[in-house]
Order: C-alpha cells, then structure tokens, then sequence
C-alpha cells in the first residue's frame, strides 16, 4: 500500500489514495455463501492515488493546493505543477451552472411483505440461538437522470453529515452523506463509532426531545447499540497494544436533518508492527451493518437477501501520504452507474423487533436521500 512519505500535517489527507472497498471483500477471507446476483457489476474495491490535490477548508474559506514526492517526482516538478494549477484555478474559478438531477421510477429489492417476511425468518434464528443480531437492508433503483453533483450539493446543504462524499471513478459515481465512521487513524490511535439507534425527528422541539428521550428508553435499541460497542472494542482489540482500548463516547445522541441516533466512539493504540489498513481489514464490515456474531449474521444475510450488497455496508475514505486514514461507513449513500441510481438501507433485527417498524425504519433512512433526489439545488 502507500507508503508514509511525509510527516504529519495539520491537514489529514494531502493526497494518497482515495476510493471504496465494498462489503463483500470480506468474501476473501471468510465463507459467507455463493455469490449473489449482483446488478450493479462493481469491483469489491477501487482506489485512486493522487500526489496533487486541492483541499477546501469550508470552515476558514481557505484553499490548499498540495504536492507529494511520489516516486518519479522531484521538488522541481511539483513545486512547476503547483504554480501550474494555481494559474490555472485563478483564470477558470467562477459560478457553473449544474444540471439538474433527478430519479424516478423506483423498483424495490424487496417490497414490504418480502421484508417483514425475511425480518420474520431472521428473529427465528435469533430464537433459536443462532445470532444475536443481523441487520437486513432493501434496495431501491431508479431511473438517474442529469447531474450527480447536484444531488451531492443539495445533501451539503440539506443534511450534511461528518462525512460527505462525491467520487467520480468515471464508470460510475459514488456519492453520500455518511453520519458514522467506520475506522480513522491518526498519530498512532484507531478509532471506531457505533451507530445503532434511530428516531425519526420531530416535527417540533418538544416532540424531538419526546423522541429522544423514547429512544434513550427503548431497551431494544440500547442492548442493540451495547452490543455493536462490545464488537468494536473486540474488532480494535486485535489491532491495538494490550490494555489501550477504551471507550470515549457512550449512548450519546446526534441529530441529522430527517434521524436521529445513538452513538458511541472506542479508541485504542495500534500495535507497533501493525498498518493503519490492519485497522480497517479488523473493522469491515462493521458490526452495525452485519450483525453478532459477524460471520454467522452475514451468513443469514445472505440467504435472506437477494443482491450482493457491493459497496453499501463497505467503506469509502481515504489512505493518506502523511500515514493517517479515515474511512467512512457507506451507508446514506447513491450509487450512480448506466442511467440508473442505486439507494439502500437497512435495520437491525433482535429477537423483539416488530417486522413492520423495521421496514419504516428503512424508509426513514432513504427519505433524505430520495428528497435530494428530486428537490436538487441550482
């Protein structure tokens, strides 16, 4: 992978590698069941490696351009092509109009009934002791149409997230709006952040603080996110030094624009002679996205869905020159590909789910995503 060929920068990603890797790479190294059908025909990973880049601080209004000694490349070069890029940024800077984009014509993966039904077969297995937990998911594909970046901007401004992304592997368009985590590095710390736990938002302060407090009540939601917490103390703990994994959040609660959720964040140190991309191979894919036990919840998974997931559930981030990581939880995220969109969600089954708010709750989660869908900003 890419080596570390500058020391840290106040800035985490000045150019390196920057992609996906689906949740079915984990196919490599574990039996999870024969391929599914798979409509989207994506690689289980795609990188893009880059030693100039432009970095937007949004908080500062401030741009970086940024080059990187990758091999072949001297000072002199970089130091040319830099000047290059900022005339060049200086001459072409100015408002482009974006076409509009918009999706229609949705069809289901699996409709309500087939949902509740695969809902009902997976509490069976968690009543028979099989699992604890599986999370299933529904896709929706559409008919796409105009441009993606302007989906990803009216997300910007509508229901921006910790992670927002628009990568364009020109094939295809990956783009989201990610509120969770999966694995970060930095000076010597991995960190991972379980979500589980959703409410939709009230339509007033009062009934939003009424959610809040149903959910912090809600004794399925909260063995659940307990439950996801013991599995990334458990992921990090083949990866970090003996003793340093610990928990710096718990059941806290954030606030999107349509959801809220609880979350938690769990840190530890990462072993001398381990690699931040040990970190992320420990961490995919996460336990809030597949279930417990790991292997036996994608298992289930499966048999009970009917496509391969591709890169919902996997990870999209970055690899940075200067040695840190960060990659981010594919969920809230819109594949584009061939004319169509590809949206998906999905809700963790335990032994007393309710079949049918399992399947509102998928419809919570694509609501934001359909809304920037077809109400895109100018």
């Amino acid at each position: 992978m890419l080596p570390k060929v500058v020391p840290e920068f106040d800035i985490p990603f000045i150019g390196g590698g920057v992609g996906f890797v689906s949740y079915d790479f984990i196919r490599d190294f574990e039996d999870i069941g024969p391929l599914k059908e798979d409509p989207l025909d994506m690689p289980e990973a795609h990188l893009m490696f880059f030693n100039e880049v432009i970095v937007f601080d949004h908080l500062k209004q401030k741009i970086n351009l940024i080059g990187i000694p990758f091999p072949g490349y001297s000072n002199d070069d970089l130091i040319k092509k830099v000047k290059k890029r900022k005339k060049e940024l200086d001459s072409q800077v100015k408002k482009q109009t974006v076409v509009r984009f918009s999706l229609s014509d949705f069809k289901e993966s699996q409709n309500r009934e087939e949902f509740e039904k695969s809902v009902r077969t997976a509490k069976s297995m968690i009543e028979e002791g099989e699992i604890f937990q599986v999370v299933l998911s529904r896709r929706l594909a559409a008919d796409a149409k105009g441009n993606p970046f302007s989906f990803y901007r009216k997300l910007r401004v509508d229901n921006p997230s910790p992670y927002m992304y628009f990568i364009d592997f020109e094939n295809y368009v990956v783009v989201g709006t990610s509120p969770e985590s999966l694995v970060k590095y930095r000076n010597g710390t991995v960190i991972a952040n379980p979500i589980a736990g959703t409410r939709p938002r009230g339509i007033s302060a009062d009934e939003d603080i009424k959610l809040e407090l149903e959910l912090k009540e809600d004794e399925k939601e909260l063995a659940e996110h307990k439950m996801l917490v013991d599995l990334s103390r458990n992921d990090l703990g083949r990866i970090c030094e003996v003793g340093s994994v610990k928990i710096d959040k718990f059941l806290a609660v954030e606030r999107y624009q349509f959801v809220m959720h609880l979350v938690s964040e769990v840190s530890g140190r990462l072993l001398p002679d381990a690699h931040p991309i040990d970190g992320l191979a420990a961490c995919l894919p996460a336990g809030t996205v597949s279930g417990a036990p790991k292997i036996r919840a994608m298992q289930i998974i499966n048999e009970l869905e009917s496509e391969k997931r591709g890169v919902y559930s996997g990870a999209v981030g970055y690899f940075s020159a200067c040695g840190s990581m960060d990659f981010a939880l594919a969920i809230r995220t819109l594949i584009v590909k061939g004319g169509k969109g590809y949206l998906q969600a999905g809700a963790g089954i335990v032994y007393d789910s309710d079949p049918a708010k399992e399947f509102d709750e998928t419809n919570h989660k694509l609501k934001a995503l359909m809304e920037a869908a077809n109400d895109p900003a100018d």
